[in-house]
């Protein structure tokens, strides 16, 4: 037991804790100063920014895949744990070469400063917390290796504490209890830091008092009543309708950008023959309309849930366009978020009547700051990595072939078609379920061609004609039921669609890389 309480409470152990301690520190004292600074400056926020930035999109897919909407609270998992573990590194080298353990931190400094200003909309001097971080970790990394040092466990740490501002220890156990005390008055002050860095940065922020005031004006051509019956009667299928606070949400934006409505400018140039500047006030000035639109991601597996169904409001993108009057040759559209992202969109799709929009409203309110408070694109049949950007700032009018968007660049297609797709939501896969009539309910989508057919398949059998709920327009989906009568034992179901062009939905299975997932959905039940 006496070995084992050495051990954990050993040098080694302590100088790696040390280092925890530090790095804690580090993130704390640039939280707190960092309130004051642009929200985008904080290193968490940097560092998992410029992750995203070079993810490869193998890697990006699995992470959507696995955890869905998650994926950020992942990720910051992620870095904790390895920020954590590089920090036990650390402290173990500053510990036995306190030269080589400050070259370290300066390194990892660099690092987090260089992810900050890199970031769009971020200047030189956002840079400030991450120095002062780095400043205040390297300090208290020094005085935590005093009492270590007096312990005299490895030859090569100094002999005398003295000369580095400390006080000659005399026992390891006098050394054990100073440190401790020390790392945990240090980690709490720490704690304190970060929490009230964060309160700060709330105080200061007004954008969610400025958009509950605002008031939405009433669109000039109002929506299409939706018509009855457009929900499936299954209970448990997902709303037609998605509540705005269930309504998926993949971007590359870990710190949702806070934009007042005063600064907001869009700016349209390029292959133009007029540059156009929009201000808020001139979308709330504008003929807006109302649209029910369904918006899908990229990287939405066969049967997942990154879908969903809103009433959007805003200025239809062609009327913003024939402003500007694009030039011959041009045949693309770069969108750019105040965060960097870019999505390119063909340039006919956004001046056709599919009623692609920058969005200001969603489902009867101003936008959620995290689907792109204050403006967002919205346009109907394309996934979102092409076409929805949240936060835009910028439209360059351009061709394919001289600009690339965020996804390109990575590997993505340059042009993003909905395919053809549908999903059971009833039952779930491995759900045991009674033999009898059993309901069978789910979605489909093909957005701009609409769904004309759903069928379904129990094990091997024939395929089987489902009752389509009332469509609403082609630009959302529709929803579908069946009545199954079934029988003991365990049991597949595959749905499948056929949208508006007569085209049925392809059985061959393809990953979300490059331009969508493809195959039909099985799930397996137990009937009992």
């Amino acid at each position: 037991m006496t070995k084992l309480r050495n051990r954990i409470t050993g040098p080694a152990t302590m100088a790696a804790l040390a280092g925890v301690v530090a790095a804690a520190v580090v993130l704390a004292v640039a939280e707190l100063t960092g309130a004051f600074f642009t929200a985008r400056a904080t290193p968490l926020f940097a560092l998992g920014s410029t992750f995203i930035d070079f993810t490869p999109p193998a890697l990006k897919d699995f992470a959507i895949a696995t955890f869905g909407t998650n994926d950020k609270a992942a990720l910051f998992v992620g870095m904790g744990l390895t920020i954590a573990v590089l920090a036990c590194i650390l402290g173990v080298v500053a510990y036995r070469k306190w030269a080589l353990g400050v070259l370290g931190v300066l390194f990892m400094g660099a690092v987090i400063v260089a992810s900050v200003v890199t970031r769009a909309g971020v200047g030189a001097a956002d840079a400030i917390p991450s120095v002062l971080g780095t400043i205040a970790g390297l300090v208290v990394l020094r005085r935590l290796m005093v009492p270590l040092w007096g312990m005299k466990a490895w030859p090569e740490a100094p002999a005398d504490t003295a000369a580095d501002g400390g006080e000659p220890v005399g026992s390891n156990g006098t050394s054990r209890r100073r440190f401790f005390a020390a790392a945990g008055f240090t980690a709490l002050a720490a704690g304190i830091a970060a929490t009230g860095g964060r309160v700060l940065a709330a105080a200061r922020s007004n954008v969610a008092k400025a958009r509950e005031a605002l008031t939405l004006p009433s669109p000039a051509k109002a929506a299409a009543a939706v018509p009855a019956g457009v929900q499936s009667p299954v209970p448990g299928v997902t709303p037609w309708l998605t509540p705005n606070g269930e309504f998926y949400r993949i971007d590359t934006a870990l710190s949702v950008p806070e934009i007042n409505v005063d600064d907001w400018e869009l700016r349209i140039h390029g292959l133009v023959e007029q540059e156009v500047t929009l201000t808020f006030q001139d979308l709330l000035d504008a003929e807006l309309i109302e649209s029910h639109v369904t918006l899908t991601c990229v990287s939405n597996p066969v049967g997942g849930n990154l879908a969903g169904n809103a009433k959007w409001l805003g200025l239809p993108i062609r009327e913003v366009l024939a402003r500007a009057k694009p030039k011959d040759g041009a045949d693309m559209v770069l969108s750019t978020s105040i965060d960097g992202f870019s999505a390119s969109t063909p340039l006919e799709v956004l001046q056709d009547d599919r009623d692609a929009m920058l969005a200001i409203g969603m489902n009867g309110e101003p936008l959620p700051v995290e689907h792109g408070y204050p403006v967002r694109m919205v346009v109907p049949g394309l996934y979102g990595f092409v076409s929805a950007t949240k936060w835009v700032v910028d439209l360059e009018v351009t061709r394919f072939a001289d600009s690339k968007a965020y996804w390109t660049e990575r590997g993505w297609s340059e042009r993003g078609p909905i395919k053809t797709m549908a999903r059971v939501d009833v039952p779930k896969s491995f759900a045991k379920v009674p033999a009898g009539i059993v309901a069978v309910g789910g979605t489909a989508w093909a957005q701009t061609r609409g769904i004309t057919k759903v069928e379904i398949q129990i094990d091997n059998g024939d395929w089987t004609e489902a009752t389509l709920s009332t469509e609403a327009s082609t630009v959302t989906w529709r929803q579908w039921s069946y009545e199954w009568d079934a029988t003991p034992g365990p049991h597949y179901i595959k749905v499948r669609a056929t949208d508006g062009t007569g085209e049925v939905q392809t059985d061959q299975r393809a990953d979300p890389v490059p331009d969508g997932a493809s195959g039909w959905q099985s799930v397996m039940v137990t009937v009992q």
